[in-house]
């Protein structure tokens, strides 16, 4: 069983933001790609793997002048997770990449039972295969990397050694557990289902853990179905001049 630590858990939102912003740094980590926490900022001053920011805010009361200097201005494709959705950083030339909800599942919500139970993914060949199904064309780029397994991360994946044809990311840290990048590959637009047999194994894994993460539009709408609450606005800000 995979254990993680309970004493004291932080608020809704709190556990949702730190959580979110530990899984980036151990994707950037498994890059060699190293951020620092400054300021109520996690930020790295080198680009950051693709899908992932190069700066998330930890603090309602953080302002451009925190965030800006500790990232890479000089080329295109800086982005900043404003965790709160309180910076304006168009006047930095960025635009607003999208919008989302922070949202958060209490440990008293009962568990969903599922006959198709989804389990760790274990090794590299598998971690491809589960990459390879994620990403929508058959193809891994090698963006989620095996040192991510030493880490804690665990990407849950249907039982077996076939196709893969549905998982998620689940993460532990800041008294929650986050889950991200979960999917279906075998185009069933039946979200709940894939939700009900990642929360069901996130459970049996970490019993009597929160788990958290973010969504919007029909899959905001899918989660809080299964039982999550909505707990804060977040926006992620792309720069596309530099």
């Amino acid at each position: 069983m995979i254990t993680d630590s309970r004493a004291t858990p932080p608020p809704p939102l709190t556990a949702a933001v730190r959580n979110n912003a530990a899984w980036c740094d151990a994707v950037c980590r498994s890059h060699g790609v190293g951020g620092t926490v400054e300021g109520g900022v996690w930020a790295s001053a080198l680009r950051t793997p693709p899908l992932y920011p190069d700066a998330v805010t930890l603090s309602p009361a953080v302002t451009p002048d925190d965030v800006l200097p500790r990232i890479d201005l000089t080329s295109p494709g800086a982005s900043v997770k404003d965790s709160f959705g309180t910076l304006d950083l168009s006047r930095a030339g960025f635009e607003v990449l999208f919008e989302a909800r922070w949202i958060h599942r209490p440990a008293t919500e009962p568990a969903p039972s599922r006959a198709d139970g989804w389990e760790p993914v274990e090794g590299t060949g598998r971690l491809l295969a589960w990459e390879a199904a994620w990403s929508g064309d058959g193809e891994s780029e090698g963006l989620f990397r095996p040192a991510l397994l030493d880490d804690g991360a665990v990407f849950l994946a249907p039982a077996g050694t076939g196709p893969v044809t549905a998982g998620a990311i689940a993460y532990p840290g800041a008294g929650a557990i986050g889950v991200s990048n979960l999917f279906a590959a075998d185009d069933d637009p039946d979200a709940d289902a894939a939700w009900r047999s990642c929360l069901e194994a996130t459970d049996r894994l970490w019993p009597g853990v929160p788990v958290v993460g973010y969504e919007h539009g029909d899959d905001l709408a899918a989660a809080i179905r299964q039982g999550f609450e909505p707990v804060g606005p977040l926006r992620v800000w792309l720069r596309t001049d530099g």
